[in-house]
């Protein structure tokens, strides 16, 4: 004999011991109560639906992030700096803790963030407790197009397990910083402010290449990127870390194919003096200050005729280490160097309008003399 609990149409329930008669019955109220739920079930299924939408990264992946974006983690410098220039309030961490010089030059907020590191230069690791008790809404990889780096696909995997959506910005070169902007400003529902953050630097990267083109390759100055204290590392010339040189229209001397992403290629005085480059451009600020003093590197062009440029960097590099969108104006920068006839523009007023729509900052005259290395 089977025994069931039942519910009658009173909704009183009670035990049914007939083996093969009856059946439970739902009872009215049971029923009005099951249908309410359902339908309760069914608006947080639409709702759910609702805070989401389907992006497609620029890796071609497709990924359902929330309908409005609060919180965002970057992987790395490049695209922390692009979110930064976008909208700082939504950054919930930063890769590395920022300099005093940097500070200066940055939302107040910004630089008292977490910094919980990434993947990028030497780096590959993650603060993934603090990641997890600031969880953001979405974390943005820098990669390259069409090759994902192991780590970063390792982190994705570590995000998926965690319900943080993963999306991929595919960024190669400065070439790729307006398409890069324009996915950004749609992730983030900003397409407006993206708009003008491209629009700026695909007329920068246009105005320069108009001035180069009129140049012949065999009247192009001669460039050296010095690098290290004692200015004897550089980049060969297909490196993305000396790019600016060949956009600018100089001729990097040192030609060579670059034999990893890391760069600093170790080469002798001996050999720069062969080169004997028309200008020379360095991240060192005690190079930039020891080279006219040196009397091995006196016989060299550029350090006989003064043209050894420091190059500005906060608070974020105009030219690389990291790379950013500071680019732009590391590019105008160096093409006003090379061709200050035919490239012609006042550097302080471009760095003063810069500073202002990309970093939300309007610079004092001592702040622009110091931006510039004039002081």
């Amino acid at each position: 004999m089977k025994w069931r609990i039942c519910i009658c149409e009173n909704n009183v329930d009670y035990i049914d011991r007939a083996a093969a008669k009856g059946g439970c019955v739902i009872g009215l109220k049971t029923r009005r109560a099951l249908q309410g739920f359902l339908l309760f079930l069914a608006m947080i299924v639409i709702a759910a639906t609702a805070e989401s939408r389907e992006i497609r990264d620029m890796v071609g992946r497709k990924v359902i992030v929330p309908e409005a974006i609060k919180k965002v983690y970057s992987t790395s410098p490049p695209s922390t700096y692009m979110i930064y220039a976008l909208d700082p309030d939504l950054l919930m961490a930063l890769n590395t803790p920022f300099t005093e010089d940097q500070k200066k030059y940055l939302k107040k907020n910004v630089p008292d963030l977490p910094a919980i590191g990434g993947f990028f230069g030497q780096s590959q690791a993650v603060n993934v407790e603090v990641l997890l008790k600031n969880k953001p809404d979405v974390a943005v990889v820098w990669t390259w197009k069409q090759n994902i780096p192991p780590q970063s696909a390792q982190f994705e995997e570590m995000m998926q397990k965690m319900g943080i959506p993963v999306a991929y910005l595919a960024l190669d070169n400065v070439s790729g910083y307006p398409d890069a902007f324009s996915f950004l400003g749609r992730l983030f529902k900003k397409e407006d402010r993206a708009a003008v953050l491209s629009r700026y630097g695909r007329d920068s990267l246009s105005e320069v290449r108009k001035v180069v083109a009129g140049v012949p390759l065999s009247r192009r100055p001669k460039v050296y990127y010095a690098e290290g204290v004692d200015g004897l590392s550089t980049e060969c010339a297909d490196s993305i870390h000396a790019e600016l040189i060949v956009l600018a229209g100089g001729r990097n001397v040192h030609q060579c194919k670059q034999k990893s992403l890391m760069g600093m290629e170790k080469i002798s005085l001996e050999q720069v003096m062969l080169y004997d480059p028309d200008v020379i451009v360095t991240q060192e600020k005690s190079f930039h200050e020891s080279v006219f003093k040196d009397q091995r590197w006196r016989g060299i062009r550029a350090v006989r005729t003064r043209q050894v440029h420091l190059i500005p960097k906060v608070p974020f590099n105009w030219f690389d280490r990291p790379p950013s969108f500071m680019r732009f104006l590391g590019l105008k920068w160096l093409a006003n160097i090379l061709y200050p006839d035919a490239y012609r523009i006042n550097i302080a007023k471009e760095t003063r309008e810069f500073y202002r729509l990309f970093l939300g900052v309007d610079l004092k005259d001592e702040e622009m003399r110091k931006v510039l290395n004039m002081n």
